[in-house]
C-alpha cells in the first residue's frame, strides 16, 4: 500500500460510528492498493522519490573528463567536478475532507450504505487524480516559468532560470558559457504524411542524442517516449501507425520503418492544443540527470471525527508533495509550424 496514515477517531466512544469506521478503512485501503497497481502519468514520466525536507535543491554539476594515461610509477592527474546551477523544488500542502451524515450511518446500520461506499473511493482516487494531474500540467505548461494548480503556484523552471522548453538554454562551464542549446523545435509539415512524422522522429531523436553535456561532450541519449496530446485524433492515429508499424506506414514499397520498435507512446489527456505537437523524452536520460522530479514529503494522512453540532461523520485528508524539473537535457517539445514563437526552427529533410 502507498502508506496512507490514519489517526485514531476522535470525538465519540458511540459504537456506531466504530463500526462504520472499519469498513470505511478497508474501502480506502482497497482502493489505494488499486490505484497504485495502475499505471499512471506520474510514475511513466517522472523520478518519484520521498523527501524528508522542506524542499529538495537539484545541484547541476559538470563530469569528470576521461581518464589520463601516465608513466610507470606516476601518480594520477587529480580531476574535479564543479557545481553548475542549484534548483530548488519546494513542497505544497493539498487537503479535502468529505462527510458522511449521522442519517446515512443510522440507517446503515451494521453494513454501508451506497453513499457510504463510494465517497472513500473517490477520496483515494481524488488523491492520486491530483498527483496526476499536477505532474502532466507541469509539462503541459513547461515553456512557461511558473503556472497556478489548485491554488498553488508551481515553478516550472530549470536550474538556468528558463522555462523547461526554451530555444536557448546557456551552459554554465568556462569552456561552454559561451554556448547555448534549444529544447523547444518547430518544423512545417511533420505531421503532414508517414512519411513526413517518421523523418521528424528521425530529425529529432538525433537532436537530442547529440545534446552536449556541460563539458562539451556529447551525451548520445537514446530518446525512446513520445508524449502526444489527448485532443487530435488524426495525429494519434499517424502516431501510432509510425511506431507501431515494421515496414514504411503509407508506402507502396517495401522500406524498413526506422521507428518501429523505439518509443513507447504517452497520451496526455489534458494537453489540448490547437496544432499538432509533441514531446519525446529519454527515459535514461530523465533517470540519470534528474529530468522530470515528483517529491512525496508526506503521503496521504487521514483523520476522522464527528462533527458535534450535527454529530455527521467527518474523514479529513492532508498531504505533501513538490514536482519540478532538475534539467533540460532528457525532453524537448516540438511544434508545427515554420516558425513559431520561441522555438527553434527546424528544417526536416
Amino acid at each position: 500500500m502507498a502508506g496512507i496514515v490514519y489517526s485514531k477517531m476522535v470525538g465519540t466512544n458511540d459504537p456506531m460510528y466504530g463500526k462504520i469506521e472499519t469498513p470505511i478503512k478497508a474501502l480506502i485501503e482497497h482502493e489505494s492498493n488499486q490505484c497504485e497497481k495502475e499505471k499512471s502519468i506520474t510514475k511513466a514520466l517522472f523520478n518519484v522519490e520521498k523527501s524528508s525536507r522542506f524542499g529538495e535543491t537539484i545541484l547541476g554539476q559538470s563530469d569528470f573528463d576521461t581518464f589520463k594515461a601516465v608513466e610507470e610509477g606516476q601518480g594520477a592527474e587529480n580531476d574535479t567536478i564543479s557545481t553548475t546551477y542549484k534548483k530548488f523544488i519546494e513542497h505544497i500542502t493539498f487537503m479535502k475532507e468529505f462527510t458522511i451524515t449521522a442519517e446515512m450511518i443510522e440507517d446503515a446500520k451494521m453494513g454501508i450504505a451506497l453513499e457510504g461506499k463510494s465517497k472513500p473511493k473517490a477520496f483515494v482516487r481524488s488523491y492520486y487524480k491530483t498527483q496526476n494531474k499536477i505532474a502532466a500540467q507541469a509539462l503541459i505548461n513547461a515553456t512557461k516559468s511558473n503556472f497556478t494548480f489548485n491554488k498553488a503556484n508551481v515553478d516550472l523552471t530549470v536550474g538556468d532560470g528558463l522555462s523547461l522548453f526554451h530555444k536557448s538554454h546557456p551552459y554554465h562551464t568556462e569552456e561552454m558559457k559561451k554556448f547555448s542549446q534549444a529544447n523547444r523545435f518547430c518544423a512545417a509539415d511533420m505531421t503532414s504524411s508517414a512519411d513526413a512524422f517518421e523523418s521528424a522522429l528521425n530529425v529529432f531523436a538525433n537532436r537530442m542524442r547529440n545534446f552536449k553535456d556541460e563539458n562539451g561532450e556529447v551525451m548520445g541519449y537514446t530518446a525512446d517516449t513520445l508524449i502526444i496530446p489527448g485532443n487530435r485524433p488524426i495525429f494519434e492515429a499517424l502516431a501510432k501507425k509510425v511506431i507501431g508499424t515494421e515496414r514504411a506506414a503509407g508506402s507502396n514499397n517495401n522500406d524498413i520503418n526506422l521507428q518501429y520498435g523505439n518509443w513507447d507512446i504517452v497520451v496526455l489527456n489534458e494537453w489540448t492544443p490547437d496544432t499538432d505537437k509533441f514531446m519525446i523524452m529519454s527515459r535514461e536520460a530523465n533517470r540519470n540527470l534528474l529530468g522530470n522530479l515528483f517529491f512525496n514529503r508526506k503521503p496521504l494522512e487521514i483523520h476522522n471525527w464527528v462533527d458535534n453540532h450535527t454529530w455527521n461523520f467527518i474523514w479529513n485528508g492532508r498531504c505533501r508533495f513538490g514536482v519540478g524539473f532538475g534539467t533540460w537535457k532528457h525532453i524537448m517539445l516540438c511544434e508545427t509550424g515554420a516558425s513559431v514563437d520561441g522555438c527553434e526552427a527546424v528544417t526536416i529533410k
